[in-house]
């Protein structure tokens, strides 16, 4: 059986493949993290943890307990008026939001309807706080528009979360100064949170340095960057962070990357601005800390950006922004000015090894030219034609497509379109091989469950009936599809093949284990009626070495072109590099097994090959001679070494 000769970055796939589909009975003792045993028999999540296949009781091993965030759908934890809701590992709590308090006097809870958050602010307070009410109420009115957002193109789009970004500072640093006597004011909704800090004196030691926080993320500018040397009037500093403005300036709007690197928002979206003067530039770098969205390993590509606004727009920029410090939860950033900001991170295409991708190469292009050889072999030697070698001819039609393809077109990611179209081509050639493989075991298992029956002619028949049908027709309808409904998932930003998201490998690799098991049961029966009819004195001897050398054949075939992906299974733990390059090496040199096993090793072949031999030698030959005998001439005579030899070296006196 065949699968395609994935480049070393695709192998990564077949761990994973490996990973999932092993069976193996887990124990207590190998349950996951954030996991506990039920029965001694199955794992289940604690509570607070999902598992990721999304089974409540499991055996796999390297199933995971991922945390559940309480406070985002379909959880969506209710909380009450005037409170929020926090997820944390494992759990969540509520916390009323600044002005507000629960009436015992704790800070978190996690139950709305026995405890409920009274106002504590004074009138002044409620006043301010109010205000900035309006502006969270208006911005998210907007936020939620999608006739505004879906009609608008690229640039629109830009232009719009950018005016009402500085509207929003605006506004909302007016408020702050309006009763800069109230010098902290807060408020936070699902949308938006705000936290302004307000200044009327010089900055003391004491408050050198103001830390703001929103949403947990947090900011540290220095006073003095505040107040601007302005000592006559009241400054503030406003800093807002966004819940969901990310998805709208998404990481599409940040062109400074690798485009094989597959970027992402991680962040929220957060703005800091100071007033009364809008100056942005700061004598000393502000630092940010930002939540992760999602929780990520530290490995990645991290960037901290701000939102900088051109003439073609505005867009995520990188100046003036640098990386402290990234873990799984947090990225510290230093920003030389203020604006707002966010973490982008990249996941990074896996390396490949350069060994790796010469084997495949020079492993492909033998098999090509093997390929070639087989399927004119097949076409042109009369001994041999029947429907077995149909089906050898078809499978190396197919496997020399597709590996040809491979060569060519696997890298082409660019322009995506045709990327897709190579894709999905690489998907049927590969399928259609794989079908193929599955009709040779039919037509096997056929011919020996005939061999008391003299019926060869019908199996014939029914074969050359439904091979072309099932050969090319069904894999095509498989593709069709997987196309019609995930088209977008055809290519990949490195390679022209099938995207990870969604299962969609699964309408590969779903045939191709279907396929690869139908065949193994084909073989088994194969093999026993075998044995029964070796046993038998009154079959016939050639029909019985006839099917014993096509069983051994098969055999052949199905351990060089299917056991091999079971290598590609393998590569996990420390055998994962070495079965890397024996999966490479077998699977690049799968034609050049069919050239040998159906052609090199077949008698009928091999008397046909020196046939043509012998007439390529023999027509050379006469070649030779014609030529020779038109140079000398109808009356010429034999060449004497010296006047009167006729024969030279014969006689006395001759050379």
């Amino acid at each position: 059986m065949q699968g395609p000769l994935l480049l070393p970055g695709l192998c990564f796939l077949l761990s994973l493949f490996g990973a999932v589909t092993q069976k193996t009975k887990t124990s207590c003792a190998k349950c996951p993290p954030n996991a506990s045993c039920v029965n001694n028999t199955h794992c289940t999540c604690n509570h607070g943890y999902t598992s990721g296949s999304g089974q409540k009781l499991f055996t796999f091993p390297l199933e995971t307990c991922n945390d559940i965030n309480e406070c985002t759908p379909p959880y969506s934890v209710y909380c009450g008026f005037n409170a929020v809701c926090y997820n944390v590992e494992g759990s969540f709590y509520c916390q009323c939001v600044p002005g507000y308090r629960l009436h015992s006097g704790n800070e978190q809870f996690s139950n709305s309807n026995e405890n409920t958050c009274q106002d504590t602010t004074s009138s002044k307070t409620t006043e301010g706080r109010k205000e900035l009410q309006k502006i969270v109420d208006k911005f998210e009115s907007l936020l939620t528009n999608q006739t505004l957002w879906r009609t608008e193109g690229r640039q629109e789009i830009s232009s719009t979360a950018t005016t009402i970004l500085r509207d929003v500072e605006s506004k909302v640093l007016e408020t702050a100064l309006k009763d800069p006597e109230q010098k902290v004011l807060k408020i936070q909704n699902d949308s938006v949170a705000i936290e302004t800090q307000a200044i009327t004196d010089n900055c003391s030691e004491e408050r050198k340095t103001f830390n703001l926080n929103v949403q947990m993320n947090s900011m540290d500018i220095r006073c003095s960057d505040i107040i601007q040397g302005d000592t006559q009037g009241p400054s503030a500093i406003a800093f807002i962070s966004y819940s969901s403005l990310g998805n709208i300036i998404n990481a599409t709007f940040f062109e400074e990357m690798d485009k094989k690197d597959q970027v992402y928002l991680n962040s929220q979206v957060v703005s800091a601005a100071i007033g009364p003067k809008r100056n942005v530039s700061l004598s000393k770098s502000v630092t940010l800390t930002f939540q992760h969205v999602k929780m990520t390993p530290s490995t990645k590509k991290v960037f901290c950006v701000y939102w900088k606004s051109t003439g073609q727009g505005s867009q995520w920029s990188r100046d003036g922004c640098f990386l402290i410090h990234v873990n799984k939860s947090h990225t510290m950033c230093n920003c030389s000015h203020l604006s707002s900001f966010a973490v982008l991170m990249a996941l990074t295409s896996q390396e490949e090894d350069p060994v790796l991708t010469v084997i495949t190469y020079v492993g492909l292009s033998v098999s090509l030219l093997c390929l070639l050889l087989a399927a004119l072999t097949f076409l042109l030697c009369k001994a041999i034609r029947n429907t077995s070698t149909s089906l050898h001819l078809q499978l190396s039609l197919c496997l020399f497509l597709a590996h040809l393809l491979f060569l060519v077109g696997i890298d082409r990611t660019e322009p995506k379109v045709l990327c897709s179209i190579i894709a999905g081509a690489l998907h049927y050639l590969y399928l259609a091989a794989f079908t193929w493989m599955l009709l040779e075991g039919v037509h096997l298992f056929l011919t020996a469950r005939n061999l008391t029956v003299v019926n060869y002619s019908s199996i014939n028949r029914l074969m050359k009936w439904i091979m072309f049908p099932v050969g090319y027709g069904v894999p095509a309808v498989t593709v069709a599809i997987s196309a019609a409904s995930w088209p977008h998932l055809y290519g990949t930003a490195d390679r022209c093949w099938l995207h990870l998201d969604q299962g969609f490998m699964w309408s590969f690799l779903g045939p191709v284990c279907a396929i690869f098991s139908a065949n193994l049961v084909l073989f088994i029966l194969v093999f026993w009626i075998l044995k029964r009819k070796l046993s038998s004195l009154n079959s016939e001897v050639s029909t019985i070495q006839n099917t014993r050398m096509l069983a051994f054949k098969a055999t052949a075939q199905l351990f060089i072109l299917g056991c091999t992906w079971c290598l590609g299974l393998l590569q996990v733990g420390p055998a994962a590099q070495v079965m890397a390059y024996l999966f490479t090496i077998i699977n690049s040199l799968q034609g050049f097994f069919i050239f040998l096993v159906y052609c090199l090793l077949s008698q009928q072949v091999q008397k046909q090959y020196q046939k043509w031999f012998r007439e390529i030698v023999k027509s050379k030959s006469e070649s030779e001679t014609y030529t020779l005998s038109s140079k000398m001439g109808p009356d010429s005579k034999p060449s004497e070494g010296r006047e009167g030899c006729v024969h030279p070296g014969r006689e006395a006196g001759c050379p």
